[in-house]
């Protein structure tokens, strides 16, 4: 990140001491707080001996102390490491022996774990504490008198490491640059009205962090809120009830949430009157269902707007606008928008060369954000219309091969979605002995038809839709999907369901 940014952050901080900062169980902190909080924090990272390009470990709670320890690591060069507080403590214990980071920051409570604090210990970390309620104080833990320090990493340039999903596998560390976030904050303060780069003007109505700040959708919007000058409500874990009341107390006009999220409130039918201070809600990490996005603005007379990105894109991609929407949506049903201001998208073919317009291909993408204006290849499978307009088509390491032809699980699991039993459904391929892998589904029931819902009945209107090798194998019925903590299906997960599934099954 670049002193521009960093001064940035510092100058919003500067602009309102006394006004609402963050928001956190109905309690604000100002900006003048969070900026001693982050002062703290200095002081005791550079007391401990750690400059630029250190890699300093966050245990990311939706709280506000991570959010002082973020913004402090950016604006001084450091190197966040994101820690996942939902994983079991002996594997976040695990994580610090092995990721050579130099400290780490964690929550009281993430502390008062005994196991967590030895393995700490143990490694030579700096530890400290940041407690969030009833106020922002920061304190070392372990390790400022005798931190050891040799085996940590030193990550020059690398601002964020961050975690991908764990949709598919098991959780990667991506490196996102300091300068391709950086480009990513600032463009988006440019398209926010009052937030031209060096002129920040300080917003009143917050903006609703309530995805997981472990994963890159959480970090975006909640840095991009600050760089925006914008206040940040900050809800911990996603539920229906809480949502709802954050949006009666703010009003906002625009929030994002996941399709499962959506899905959630849609079901919940809350009063169309309770939503009436909003005029779209963005939705990514997650295919967007058309039908569902179709009900939600027949019932509350707005679009969700759908929007493409990657960790590795350090945010978006590509969206919906209001006015594409409300001119285009229905010759471009389904799509996830067109390209953002300065961003390229293509399809190619395996050989990297372009398609036609609206053929499947790889998509690719190139953007001074990314690659430093190279091609950066996707796994992702699109179409490109001549409009400009994307269509994800599924991924192109899911698709199975199965004796020869393939099968493309978003084919499958539209189909199945027209179940009138089903809510959700995921599609993955296990391997085979004889055909090589078969597709194999995992559906979610809906609410009360768990009971009544058997594989015979959904295979029965499989055949009726699909070509024979299309038909998965097997499906399961559950009453919901494994998830994770940002809400999307777990595809490996989901693989577990059909480890008993015997190799060589009928075709």
């Amino acid at each position: 990140m670049t002193a521009g940014l960093a001064e940035r952050i510092q100058h919003v901080l500067r602009l309102a001491p006394q006004s609402g900062a963050l928001e956190f169980q109905g309690h604000w902190h100002t900006w003048g707080e969070l900026a001693v909080a982050m002062d703290r924090l200095e002081s005791v990272l550079t007391d401990g001996g750690l400059g630029e390009g250190a890699a300093v470990g966050v245990v990311l709670r939706n709280r506000p102390g991570s959010m002082a320890a973020i913004l402090q690591i950016l604006a001084s060069r450091r190197c966040v490491v994101p820690i996942n507080p939902f994983q079991d403590p002996g594997k976040i214990a695990r994580d610090l022996m092995s990721l050579k980071i130099a400290a780490l920051l964690a929550d009281p409570q993430d502390w008062d774990v005994a196991v967590i604090k030895d393995a700490a210990a143990a490694a030579g970390l700096l530890g400290v504490s940041i407690t969030s309620v009833p106020r922002l104080e920061v304190s070392p833990v372990c390790g400022l008198d005798r931190f050891r320090g040799s085996n940590h990493e030193q990550l020059p340039g690398c601002c964020i490491l961050m975690l991908t999903s764990g949709t598919t596998g098991e959780p990667k560390r991506v490196r996102l640059a300091y300068k391709s976030f950086e480009r990513a904050m600032l463009t988006q303060a440019s398209l926010e009205r009052g937030s031209a780069e060096g002129a920040p003007r300080l917003k009143q109505s917050p903006t609703l962090l309530t995805g997981p700040l472990v994963h890159i959708g959480g970090t975006y919007h909640a840095v991009a809120a600050i760089v925006c000058a914008r206040p940040l409500a900050i809800l911990e874990k996603f539920n229906v009830a809480d949502w709802h009341q954050m949006i009666l107390r703010h009003r906002p006009k625009v929030t994002a949430l996941p399709p499962t999220a959506l899905r959630m409130v849609l079901d919940a039918n809350i009063p169309r009157a309770d939503l009436s201070s909003l005029r779209c809600i963005t939705s990514g990490s997650a295919p967007l269902d058309p039908d569902m996005a179709d009900a939600w603005q027949a019932r509350y007379g707005f679009p969700i707007l759908d929007v493409y990105g990657a960790t590795e894109f350090a945010g978006a991609v590509a969206a919906w606008t209001l006015e594409d929407h409300q001119a285009l949506w229905r010759s471009k049903r389904g799509s996830v928008g067109r390209a953002l201001p300065n961003i390229e998208l293509r399809s190619v073919d395996q050989s990297g060369t372009p398609v036609p317009a609206g053929n499947v291909g790889v998509l690719e993408v190139r953007s001074q954000q990314v690659g430093d204006g190279n091609w950066v290849r996707t796994t992702d499978l699109a179409r490109i219309d001549g409009d400009g307009f994307l269509f994800i088509e599924g991924r192109a390491d899911d698709a199975i091969i199965r004796g020869g032809f393939k099968v493309l699980p978003p084919d499958v699991e539209a189909v199945l979605r027209t179940h009138p039993d089903v809510q959700d459904v995921c599609v993955v391929g296990i391997p085979d002995a004889r055909l090589g892998a078969i597709p194999v589904a995992a559906v979610q029931a809906k609410e009360g038809k768990n009971a009544s819902l058997h594989e015979a009945e959904l295979l029965a209107h499989a055949r009726k839709h699909l070509v024979a090798y299309q038909v998965p194998v097997h499906i399961k019925v559950l009453a919901d999907l494994p998830r994770t903590q940002a809400l999307k299906v777990s595809k490996h997960e989901v693989r577990r369901l059909f480890v008993s599934v015997s190799p060589g099954a009928p075709a």
